[in-house]
C-alpha cells in the first residue's frame, strides 16, 4: 500500500520551474526557457518588480518568435500581461515545442529593473476555471446593495406583521 502511494506521489503533474529574481538592463528584455518538447502543459507565471521600472511585461511566445525579435523582425506572442509594476499570466499550451516566456524590460525609461519571477507548469490540463476576486470598491459596493436590500425586506415585512397585529 506504502509502495503505491509513492508512486502516485511521485507522477505528480506540477512543476515547479522557475522562483528566482532577475536583473533585466533598461531597454532589454530576458527570456526562460518553458522545456515543452514532448507535451503541452499550462503555464502560470507571475512577476512583481522589486526595484526600478514598473513598466514590465511578460510575454509567451514560441522560440522562432523571439528569434525574430532579436533580429527586430515582427514578431508574435501567444499571451501577454500589461505592462506594470506586478502581474499574472495563464496560458494552456496545446502543442508540444520550444516555448519561452519574455521578461520585457523594453519600455522603461532608462531604468534597470529587478522582477520577481515565478513559472509553474501543470502537465494534467487546464485547472478549472480561474477564481478570481472583486476589487474593493466593488465588493463595497455589493455588500452595501446587499445590506440596504436586506434591511428594505426586513423593514417592509415588520411594517407588515405589525399592521397585521395591530388590527
Amino acid at each position: 500500500m506504502i509502495s503505491v502511494a509513492l508512486i502516485l506521489l511521485a507522477t505528480t503533474s506540477h512543476v515547479d520551474l522557475v522562483d528566482d529574481i532577475y536583473q533585466i538592463p533598461a531597454g532589454q528584455w530576458r527570456y526562460v526557457e518553458l522545456g515543452l518538447r514532448q507535451r503541452p502543459a499550462f503555464v502560470a507565471a507571475d512577476f512583481e518588480v522589486k526595484s526600478g521600472s514598473s513598466e514590465v511585461r511578460l510575454a509567451l511566445m514560441r522560440r522562432e518568435d523571439m528569434e525574430r525579435l532579436r533580429e527586430e523582425r515582427p514578431s508574435g506572442v501567444l499571451a501577454a500581461t500589461d505592462p506594470a509594476g506586478q502581474g499574472r499570466l495563464r496560458y494552456q499550451i496545446g502543442v508540444a515545442g520550444d516555448y519561452i516566456l519574455l521578461i520585457d524590460n523594453r519600455l522603461s525609461a532608462g531604468r534597470p529593473t529587478e522582477a520577481h519571477l515565478r513559472v509553474s507548469l501543470d502537465f494534467g490540463g487546464a485547472p478549472g476555471p480561474a477564481v478570481t476576486r472583486l476589487p474593493v470598491p466593488r465588493q463595497i459596493t455589493v455588500i452595501t446593495i446587499s445590506f440596504a436590500v436586506f434591511f428594505a425586506i426586513a423593514g417592509f415585512s415588520a411594517r407588515r406583521l405589525l399592521r397585521g397585529i395591530n388590527r
